[in-house]
């Protein structure tokens, strides 16, 4: 929000009847400007509507990525290749993108999803679901006679996913025209979360463009994560896995001294904290002041599908809260622990009261 909207946004808070030639001769400028600023507002969600409604909910997140529906598979004894497997299946609202902002939503943190689906029935049953959820996908696009992105895994026996096929072609759809749109909505986020379902084209121009929000990564896979390679240092906030944060520096990984030197390749990149998951031996942080390692405990996990989007979401609202880095990756190993406890991808109990019961049970205090 720049200066002069924060300036309009005060005068309305205190009288929401004033008339825009009021607010002109208080600020000593045209009315026609203060048009252009009040229509801004509204797109930043500042304003809720003429008269004028201001929104108390001053910070959101803004999300660019992916929405689909997921088809989930799970054999009921070890998987067996190249065969019929007894099992289940289940199908469910997914794509990362619209996995974080569920999950934000759950922890009462205002979310605008920027997607593409198609004008079908996942694509109906995406848009309402989130109205219901409460997670704003106004300003995504919708595209008739085009698929809505679908992902299809097969879990094993141990809940881990075996292989998967994502369609997220129509993700590609949203061009640099459709996103020059979006600039006043993202600029007035808090905090804006690009994964890399999203065509590199687009992620280039968005984290070169505007300038006004912090940009954190969702990397999603490793050959998805090719994308930012040369951008790397435009995000704030970055979580790769260990074998993404290889591709990404060009270091390999072995010792925890190796660590060290890839979080410090991205932190000279520009980048601002670097989190590192790895799996079942925890997760590495580096903000550049204080860096360390927080193991994970042992569980059983019923569903590892979620695991990455609970912990990027949890990253988020840690961000928002002010929590000090480690507490941070405490309370996200615990966010991604509650998430694979449940079959669906998105843990109904999902909390920020439950994270941490979580976190106490787990003795990540």
């Amino acid at each position: 929000m720049t200066g002069r909207e924060k300036e309009i946004l005060d005068l309305i808070e205190k009288n929401p009847l004033m008339s825009q030639k009021e607010i002109a001769n208080i600020l000593g400028i045209t009315r026609s400007s203060v048009a252009v600023h009040i229509t801004n507002l509204l797109k930043k969600g500042k304003i809720l509507g003429k008269g004028y409604i201001v929104s108390k909910g001053d910070d959101y997140v803004s999300i660019i990525g992916g929405a689909n529906m997921d088809l989930q598979g799970f054999p009921e004894k070890q998987l067996i290749l190249k065969d019929s497997n007894p099992g289940k299946t289940k199908v469910s609202l997914g794509g990362v993108g619209r996995n974080i902002g569920e999950n934000l939503t759950k922890l009462n943190v205002s979310t605008k999803l920027i997607s593409a689906v198609g004008d079908d029935m996942y694509g109906k049953k995406i848009l309402d679901e989130a109205r219901f959820i409460g997670l704003d996908m106004e300003h995504s696009l919708i595209i008739k006679e085009e698929a809505t992105s679908t992902y299809l895994s097969v879990l094993n026996e141990d809940g881990d996913m075996e292989i998967a096929i994502s369609d997220m072609e129509i993700l590609n759809k949203m061009s640099i025209d459709f996103m020059k749109g979006k600039k006043s909505l993202i600029e007035g986020s808090n905090i804006c979360i690009l994964d890399t379902n999203i065509s590199k084209e687009i992620i280039e121009y968005v984290v070169t463009n505007f300038k006004d929000t912090k940009f954190f990564l969702d990397t999603v896979s490793t050959t998805k994560s090719k994308k930012v390679k040369d951008i790397i240092g435009k995000f704030h906030t970055i979580k790769p896995n260990k074998i993404e944060a290889e591709i990404l520096s060009g270091i390999k990984i072995n010792t925890k001294e190796d660590l060290e030197k890839v979080a410090l390749f991205f932190l000279k990149k520009g980048v601002k904290r670097v989190f590192i998951t790895l799996g079942s031996e925890g997760v590495y942080y580096n903000d550049g002041k204080n860096k360390g390692k927080i193991n994970s405990p042992k569980i059983k996990p019923v569903n590892t599908t979620g695991a990455g989007d609970a912990f990027v979401a949890a990253l988020t609202y840690s961000y928002i809260n002010n929590f000090n880095i480690e507490y941070t990756v405490k309370f996200s190993i615990a966010a991604s622990i509650l998430a694979m406890s449940h079959e669906n991808t998105i843990n109904p109990n999902f909390c920020a009261q439950n994270i941490n019961n979580k976190m106490k049970e787990l003795e990540l205090c």
